[in-house]
């Protein structure tokens, strides 16, 4: 039986005939959120050649989260693969009451085709709707395609998308939201 060649982007010791060890956790150690700001900057140089200014709006993003994020309200998760970080993903309140906000989402290149990607959005989705959010929304870029696919798949709809020139580029913004259903008490009435 031929052997099967290994993947030159699979996580550090992952072998494919070893499943790997995933994790997703809140975003609670020392070093995850300057990791977070991190990554970005390097994963969206490497791929996009995106400029620092996406990165400073990463820090923004972060800090913000980390100056007074609600813990009911608000939370962030990392993704580890054996032990490594691999993605993370935010969610944070929107400036519209019950609404929640997805951010920063991001698998590293070497964890991408685990199904972390999907398994980071569902968490975040799921504290959503335990806190009582009536909606989630996004922001993206058109060139994020594999992102734009998840959001798809786990039932975000494109609302509208705009030409702008960000992080060094030309890019198309699109704003996307998902319905949690109606009914849901607004967490910012306390429910």
């Amino acid at each position: 039986m031929p052997q099967r060649a290994e993947r030159r982007d699979r996580p550090r010791d992952q072998r494919p005939d070893r499943p790997s060890r995933v994790l997703v956790r809140r975003a609670d150690r020392p070093g995850d959120l300057g990791w977070v700001v991190m990554i970005h900057g390097e994963v969206y140089d490497r791929q996009f050649g995106w400029n620092a200014e996406f990165e400073a709006l990463v820090a923004r993003i972060v800090a913000d989260y980390a100056g007074g994020h609600d813990p009911a309200r608000e939370a962030a998760w990392i993704a580890e693969v054996d032990g490594e970080r691999a993605g993370c993903v935010f969610l944070v309140a929107d400036d519209e009451p019950g609404v929640a906000r997805l951010r920063i989402l991001l698998v590293t290149e070497a964890a991408r085709g685990l199904g972390l990607g999907t398994r980071l959005v569902e968490e975040c989705l799921a504290f959503a709707r335990a806190a009582g959010y009536r909606s989630v929304t996004l922001w993206t870029n058109d060139v994020l395609v594999s992102a734009r696919r998840i959001y798809r798949n786990v039932g975000f709809t494109l609302v509208d998308e705009e030409p702008h020139h960000s992080f060094g580029h030309d890019l198309v913004g699109q704003n996307w939201v998902l319905d949690l259903g109606a009914g849901r008490e607004d967490p910012a009435r306390g429910a």
